[in-house]
């Protein structure tokens, strides 16, 4: 074996440092998104041990697991050093996390109408002087994962930046989304301004296949849905 192999090859490091021998002893906590990754892939390529490959891996998407988790076989096959099974192999484990994050929310309330998100919401926005942009990131199976304020304006407004709120999706790996919005005045008419950015949103939706599911005006103890309305 070259000399270049020898320093590469996981084999000549020390116990502890070795992934696999390193969870054993220290813990799984212990390692590195690289080292879990070097676990899975088993193996590095002719020129990089396992671990300097997973980092190869990482720095392809940031350093992002999120990002990761949202590669292809294919696209992670693009990595040199990165077969068809390693790429499965990794495309497996992230989807494992995936689903076990979502049985996480199964406690949460599961949103099957625009009541549901009035009742859900209501203690957040109703009575405020001020206008409030709300979202909620719902999974698969339409429970919430989280609720987010995107911004706050003034009486008669506020700005939701599309960009913002995808990116929270995006982050907690939504499949879908419900805007909400109060109006301190008490008017449940939907401008043109609250139709064009549902409309912008909605098809935004669809190219990162994130449905957006429907968008409340509350206003004291009424509310209005686009669903609902057949406006979305």
């Amino acid at each position: 074996m070259m000399e270049n192999d020898k320093f590469l090859s996981i084999k000549s490091w020390s116990p502890e440092d070795r992934p696999r021998e390193k969870l054993l002893l220290k813990g799984k906590s212990a390692l590195s998104d690289a080292e879990l990754i070097a676990i899975l892939l088993g193996t590095g390529s002719k020129t990089m041990s396992a671990v300097d490959l997973a980092k190869k891996v990482l720095q392809n998407t940031g350093n992002n697991l999120h990002d990761l988790a949202r590669l292809s076989v294919k696209e992670l096959m693009k990595t040199k050093g990165i077969g068809e099974a390693k790429a499965i192999t990794i495309v497996a484990a992230l989807e494992l996390g995936r689903r076990r994050k979502e049985l996480d929310t199964d406690e949460k309330p599961k949103i099957s109408s625009s009541k549901d998100v009035y009742e859900y919401l209501k203690s957040d926005l109703l009575d405020l002087p001020h206008e409030e942009f709300w979202v909620l990131l719902l999974n698969r199976a339409n429970r919430v994962i989280r609720e987010n304020q995107i911004s706050q304006g003034g009486v008669t407004g506020t700005v939701a930046d599309p960009k913002i709120i995808f990116k929270m999706a995006l982050e907690e790996l939504a499949s879908g989304i419900i805007l909400a919005h109060n109006h301190p005045s008490g008017n449940l008419t939907a401008s043109q301004a609250d139709i064009d950015l549902t409309k912008k949103l909605k098809e935004s939706g669809k190219l990162l296949e994130i449905q957006v599911l429907d968008h409340l005006i509350l206003a004291g103890q009424k509310y209005f849905s686009f669903a609902d309305e057949g406006i979305l």
